[in-house]
């Protein structure tokens, strides 16, 4: 359980970058960033090849690996393709424009559903009692730590934000949500398809 609770601790300083970002503190918001990044990647590691075997068949381990790595790519790309990286991670302050764009259409927090996949992946994948716990606990953690950010955080950091939040879903997706999605995409398309 010491690698759960030190995947804890990473998530934590990684949400609370976001604090540091409001209080424009230069570097803080990196160093938090990474630390809590490398620690939760550490304990990732640890809880998938520690403690006792869930005995699950070797076929679903499988297919778990394939689910986690869905997850992941998916979860990487809202985080560091669909947000602006440098202004979202590295300068100091906040950004200076909410993204409503991509996974941001379907949910406010995209990240949170693609890692949840991926944390199911992982325990399937791993099949330790470490993986499944971490998994329960991160995820729970994660949508606590969002849910903060989306009550008191976002709106300070993001003109319009309140807006957002009425018109697109926290966690999953509606008809609506999806409508908007797909129409974005449609239009997106076209306009690469006229700049040929």
């Amino acid at each position: 359980m010491f690698y759960v609770f030190i995947g804890a601790v990473g998530f934590s300083l990684v949400h609370i970058f976001d604090f540091v970002a409001l209080k424009r503190l230069p570097l803080l918001k990196p160093v938090l960033w990474l630390s809590g990044s490398a620690l939760l990647l550490y304990s990732g590691f640890m809880v998938c090849f520690n403690g006792d075997s869930l005995a699950l068949p070797v076929w679903l381990s499988a297919a778990g690996w394939v689910v986690f790595a869905i997850g992941i790519y998916f979860f990487l790309y809202s985080l560091f393709i669909n947000l602006p990286f440098g202004k979202t991670y590295v300068k100091t302050g906040v950004g200076d424009k909410l993204v409503t764009s991509g996974f941001y259409a379907l949910v406010r927090h995209p990240g949170v559903p693609w890692f949840v996949l991926a944390m199911a992946g992982m325990t399937l994948g791993a099949g330790t009692y470490f993986a499944l716990w971490a998994a329960i606990i991160w995820s729970l953690l994660d949508i606590a730590l969002v849910y903060i950010q989306d009550r008191w955080v976002f709106g300070r950091m993001f003109p319009g934000y309140t807006q957002y939040q009425k018109t697109t879903p926290m966690l999953v997706p509606n008809r609506k949500s999806i409508a908007a999605y797909i129409k974005q995409r449609n239009f997106s398309n076209t306009i690469k398809g006229v700049a040929k």
